[in-house]
């Protein structure tokens, strides 16, 4: 008997500190109504940072920045480096010295399918014919009327059926690994460059697919 007493004791005493404590934090924070402080502050540091931001003044360095410029051949965490130019010389040095790193896997080509007709079928179709939705006839109707909009040149077709030249030698069904990498890369003609779009694995993946289009 003498042991429940003092356990309901024990319980009632910590019952009543956690309510005092919480009057307290509550009483605290709602201020006197005379001054613009709201008492004590919880996580102060949550929403006044510690790090300095990149346009504030910096006395850890000499030229007192704080967004210093990385030292020369660094690059940032994720960035990798494509050692090849934009030309017509580095495309060709592409196709003969690039090879994709990606094993063909159904893994790689699902994930190339899915990339591919996110980024590419717009242009180059579903199917790599070259009849993408904005190379055929459309039409938009508003408050203005009915009226066309412009065509996109289509794309020559990847099929080998087709024997298809690309505009820069060869036939379409026959670019190599690393021409289409460069292509998707840094662009031509009214293809933009995807370098912003793509990581390097996944422009592989769609280099990967690609290739299953040039079977057709």
């Amino acid at each position: 008997m003498k042991e429940n007493m003092l356990a309901m004791n024990k319980k009632s005493f910590l019952g009543t500190v956690c309510v005092a404590v919480a009057l307290t934090a509550v009483v605290s924070a709602c201020g006197d109504g005379t001054t613009r402080s709201a008492g004590w502050e919880f996580s102060r540091n949550m929403y006044d940072p510690i790090a300095y931001n990149p346009d504030q003044p910096n006395n850890n360095f000499e030229n007192k920045i704080t967004a210093q410029t990385p030292p020369e051949g660094t690059s940032p965490i994720g960035f990798e480096r494509f050692e090849y130019g934009n030309s017509v010389e580095e495309y060709q040095r592409a196709g003969e010295e690039l090879t994709n790193p990606l094993v063909v896997n159904q893994a790689n080509l699902a994930q190339g399918e899915a990339l591919y007709l996110t980024y590419c079928a717009v242009c180059h179709g579903n199917d790599g014919a070259g009849d993408g939705p904005i190379t055929l006839d459309r039409e938009v109707e508003d408050s203005r009327g009915k009226r066309a909009l412009e065509n996109f040149p289509p794309p020559p077709s990847y099929h080998q059926s087709a024997g298809t030249p690309s505009s820069r030698g060869g036939l379409m069904s026959e670019l190599s690994d690393g021409k289409i990498y460069h292509t998707i890369t840094y662009g031509y003609n009214a293809m933009g460059a995807h370098a912003s779009l793509l990581t390097p694995e996944e422009r592989w993946q769609v280099v990967m697919y690609v290739h299953e289009l040039q079977k057709k």
